[in-house]
């Protein structure tokens, strides 16, 4: 087969989306190396780097492929006017699978596309505006075309269904992987120190570590973590670790007001080599979020042996199942609970460190290449 991806989520600093393209694309071309397959790309600018992003996917049976346009510039363009996208890359391909939701118009072959969840329509508040205006006019149009629609978890084909029912035939679950190898439990005391050292935080912390945006609920988070703080003596740190996304400043706001600023701590950006030992640094990791397609921090966590705290909400009972403390998103108290049963009970935090390693080694980037490919000779 002739297999083609679009690759603009690889470029650049890695959202989730990209994340998950990395790992599936990289296991099913090791996997499959009797197909050739191509890495197709619109660029105008930093044509270095956007190669150099790509270059690690790259062997005798991959190629890039590059089309000199601005990758916006089409994606807005092709809204409104049905430019062929196999003007820029051919029709000989047997399938394109495209990972961001958005599959233009007159493609080459039989069409992917993953749509990873309905946030834009649960919660339209938490996305950015121009997020939302292109799914809301591209959307509808892009699951039409598709041959397939793939998602990421058994939630999210519920709630893709509950907004969009005419394609529920189309949608296939392909759950996402962890990099056991980039993810494990790190024994090295000194290497966990160096990174609290470089990170300046103290030698225990809570971890959170993604977006700072609204759906990840982190305002409630530290409303929660202040009630913790207050019952006992010495409050482990809570550390927010991750970019900032979209309406952020109400996070540093409400630290600012409850006088938090000594345990509420900000991380610059995290180098890869770093986040390793600064999961297995962490007492536990905490991700209350109101809504996930999937919800990969956490995995990664209980992949390192850390004990984890997520919220009852969307997919992520599903992704820890029994190997996590779950608390209600919206109820600070519970949080609050949650966070102090990890500080005082030791034999918890290790019940849940084994039981999450353990739970994380059945999502492989392997298994999700598996089921993807499965998808592909569904179509093929």
């Amino acid at each position: 087969m002739n297999i083609a991806f679009d690759a603009l989520p690889l470029m650049g600093r890695r959202t989730g989306i990209g994340y998950c393209e990395a790992g599936q694309v990289q296991a099913l071309t090791r996997l499959h190396p009797e197909h050739r397959y191509a890495l197709n790309y619109f660029a105008m600018r930093h044509l270095p780097e956007r190669r150099a992003d790509l270059a690690s996917y790259l062997r005798d049976n991959v190629e890039a492929r590059h089309a000199f346009l601005s990758p916006y510039g089409y994606r807005l363009l092709s809204t409104f006017v049905p430019v062929p996208y196999r003007w820029f890359f051919g029709g000989k391909n047997d399938l394109t699978h495209f990972f961001n939701y958005i599959v233009p118009p007159h493609v080459g072959g039989k069409t992917v596309v993953t749509v990873h969840d309905m946030v834009y329509k649960a919660y339209p508040e938490t996305v950015r505006g121009r997020t939302r205006h292109m799914l809301d006019l591209g959307l509808k149009s892009s699951m039409k075309r598709a041959d397939l629609i793939v998602t990421d978890s058994e939630f999210s084909k519920s709630e893709i269904i509950k907004y969009y029912p005419a394609y529920a035939e189309k949608l296939r679950v392909v759950p996402c992987g962890v990099d056991l190898q980039r993810f494990a439990p790190c024994r090295d005391e000194a290497r966990i120190a160096q990174v609290r050292e470089t990170h300046r935080l103290p030698e225990q912390y809570f971890l959170y570590l993604g977006t700072l945006e609204p759906r990840k609920n982190l305002e409630r988070l530290i409303d929660a973590y202040a009630l913790y703080a207050a019952a006992f003596e010495d409050p482990a740190a809570l550390v927010l670790a991750g970019g900032k996304g979209w309406l952020y400043d109400g996070i540093f706001a409400k630290v600012r007001e409850l006088g938090l600023e000594q345990l509420v701590l900000f991380t610059q950006y995290i180098e890869e080599a770093d986040l390793c030992p600064l999961m297995c640094g962490a007492l536990a990791f905490v991700f209350p979020s109101l809504y996930e397609g999937f919800g990969m921090p956490p995995l990664e966590a209980m992949a390192c042996g850390v004990p984890v705290l997520v919220s009852d909400a969307a997919s992520l009972p599903e992704v820890t199942g029994e190997a996590a403390v779950v608390v209600p998103p919206e109820d600070t108290q519970k949080i609050a609970e949650g966070l102090g049963e990890l500080h005082a009970d030791p034999l918890l935090r290790k019940t849940l460190s084994l039981a999450g390693y353990e739970r994380a080694k059945g999502f492989t980037w392997e298994n999700s290449a598996k089921a993807l490919y499965a998808v592909y000779e569904e179509l093929l």
